[in-house]
């Protein structure tokens, strides 16, 4: 039968090999009533694989990510409206709505990548494209965000600060997701992008205390998310408060 991540992508339980993998190493993937823990594992023509859990509640693990700061930091999504900056396929954008979020502006720079469950909700409005940057009053429709989420790739959360305060409501907050390979710069040499000292993790987390509070906001919390392999990053879910002037 081959590789376990490759028959659960061929058999139609998972999109994708990266989140067949994840559920694999989120134990939520049993062989013959036990739990996988390989995804390369080689499978029999007698084997039986059965998903346990709810490992496919959201459209990417990104979803998973924003949940767990949901739950750790006791945030409440109902009702609010949220601006989505890095929105990719839609992990936040899912989470977002399924704690009761009543509108989603999902922000990316790229297209075509909002997952096609999504796509034609009318509670979200797809901005694709669109650098942050470039984003504007217009493209809310004059709303301003209760909830601001972030997660983007190969650049640091200081590229995306600056630009953000003017979409928030005065008591509105931001989750944002601290992955610490791109934010180190250029000032280390990272091996295969792996980031394993914890004494350099902890230097990510103060230079992000820090231009966010440059920018006119405070680091509230943070809490890891887990690091789904070996060679694989552990990121940081973080939560932002305005700081009062």
């Amino acid at each position: 039968m081959g590789r376990l991540d490759v028959w659960l992508v061929q058999n139609g339980y998972f999109e994708s090999r990266e989140k067949a993998r994840f559920a694999i190493l989120a134990g939520m993937v049993q062989v013959n009533g036990q739990v996988a823990s390989k995804p390369a594992q080689t499978l029999g023509e007698s084997d039986t694989i059965a998903i346990v859990g709810d490992a496919l509640r959201y459209v990417s693990k990104g979803g998973l990510k924003l949940e767990k700061a949901i739950v750790t930091f006791g945030l409440d999504f109902t009702g609010a409206v949220v601006l989505d900056i890095g929105a990719s396929t839609g992990g936040f954008t899912d989470c977002a709505l399924r704690h009761g979020a009543k509108q989603v502006f999902a922000v990316d720079v790229g297209s075509d990548q909002l997952h096609p469950s999504l796509q034609n909700r009318p509670e979200i409005v797809s901005l694709e494209g669109l650098h942050i940057r470039d984003l504007n009053a217009h493209h809310l429709n004059g709303n301003l965000a209760d909830i601001i989420v972030i997660d983007v790739s190969f650049i640091s959360l200081a590229k995306v600060f600056p630009y953000i305060g003017s979409f928030l409501t005065a008591t509105g907050y931001v989750v944002g997701l601290i992955k610490p390979q791109f934010e180190m710069g250029f000032r280390r040499r990272v091996k295969k992008g792996i980031i394993k000292d914890d004494q350099v993790r902890s230097e990510v987390l103060e230079r992000v205390r820090e231009y966010a509070a440059e920018n006119g906001f405070e680091l509230k919390n943070h809490t890891p998310t887990e690091a789904d392999g070996q060679e694989k990053n552990v990121e940081f879910m973080a939560l932002f408060f305005r700081v009062e002037r």
